[in-house]
């Protein structure tokens, strides 16, 4: 946790932007603003996903759960940072957010990109944020919390399944 702390504390003198609506694609819907928002690019908008998902960190799991309060499974997570910073109303499961946005190649990750894992022999059965240098923000499992783990380490590796990008310019 003490390695991320820099990087988050960073980031959030950074990010000093408003959250904004982002345009609707395939499934998801959008959520109207509570104010007018101003444009902003993509970076911006990627920022504050991976912030808001880092803030997050330390909140329990539980299964079929999307709140702070209550806890966050791992699609629950991934759907509250969305709808939250952007606007985007996700479906609630990982495999339903598969099909969701523009598919991205692995070589073409940015933070806030939606990562994808076949953990329980089915693709796309568990889901993360991407925040760059190839390590992703998630729900693991019952008895942890929301936590940031490396796509490099051999679980992760063998069961990365793609990612997509939900909000664009």
């Amino acid at each position: 946790m003490k390695i991320f702390m820099p990087l988050f504390a960073a980031l959030l003198a950074c990010a000093a932007v408003p959250a904004l609506a982002a345009e609707s694609t395939a499934d998801a819907t959008v959520a109207a603003p509570a104010e007018p928002a101003k444009p902003a690019g993509y970076l911006d908008r990627a920022r504050e996903l991976t912030i808001h998902a880092l803030a997050l960190i330390g909140v329990n799991y539980k299964w079929g759960s999307d709140s702070p309060e209550h806890g966050f499974d791992c699609s629950g997570l991934v759907g509250h940072v969305f709808q939250e910073v952007a606007g985007v109303v996700l479906p609630r499961n990982s495999q339903g957010m598969s099909k969701v946005g523009a598919k991205i190649d692995k070589s073409d990750l940015q933070p806030g990109d939606i990562v994808f894992f076949n953990t329980r022999r089915r693709p796309f059965s568990h889901v993360g944020i991407y925040i760059g240098e190839e390590r992703f923000v998630h729900a693991p499992r019952r008895g942890r919390e929301v936590e940031v783990q490396s796509m490099q380490g051999g679980y992760w590796k063998t069961r990365y399944n793609g990612a997509r990008r939900v909000v664009s310019d």
